[in-house]
């Protein structure tokens, strides 16, 4: 299965490997999980990505992890933490949360529980001050589960992103710090 970094009650977290780019590009590469994410990519870009998430873990000691279903097995989707990297925006090297979960679990709750977890890890062991979600306003799923967990929408970070459509800018960000957390837990 892979380094287990993080467990919930339905989902093991798993560090990235070597081989899971093919398996990405397979499962979760669709039209509607990628829609707000710059669209579907080709296998050589996720590997790229893949590349830098293996090396931002071994400098880091965090980045973005393999959802696994523990009742199948199977690859349900991607979550994890990073730094703010996008050269746009105006809070680079703020701790990044994030999340994509393939169609057929959408609305079980399985972003939320990774979510959960995640957010627990980077107040906890990672220490981060803060951690900050990006999204549009066109991906309402998205900033709903980032209210549901008790972010507070941060106008002052938005930013836009020549990279993604129009319909998908400006790109807005929320953000929780462990007191917020608290609270909304």
């Amino acid at each position: 299965m892979g380094d287990i970094v993080l467990e919930t009650e339905r989902l093991v977290l798993r560090k990235v490997t070597e081989g899971d780019a093919a398996l990405q590009h397979r499962v979760l590469n669709t039209p509607a999980v990628m829609q707000h994410l710059g669209g579907v990519k080709e296998l050589h870009e996720i590997e790229a990505k893949h590349a830098k998430t293996l090396a931002l873990q071994a400098r880091n000691g965090f980045g973005f992890m393999m959802m696994i279903e523990k009742a199948s097995g199977d690859l349900v989707g991607h979550a994890g933490m990073k730094r703010v990297d996008n050269e746009h925006a105006p809070n680079i090297g703020d701790y990044e949360i994030g999340w994509l979960l393939r169609e057929d679990r959408w609305r079980r709750g399985y972003a939320y529980e990774a979510m959960r977890a995640v957010i627990d890890w980077a107040f906890g062991p990672v220490g981060a001050p803060h951690v900050v979600a990006l999204t549009s306003e066109a991906n309402i799923g998205s900033w709903k589960l980032m209210e549901k967990l008790g972010m507070q929408r941060r106008t002052d970070l938005d930013f836009e992103d020549p990279a993604f459509p129009s319909e998908d800018n400006p790109v807005i960000q929320y953000s929780l710090t462990p007191d917020q957390w608290e609270l909304a837990k």
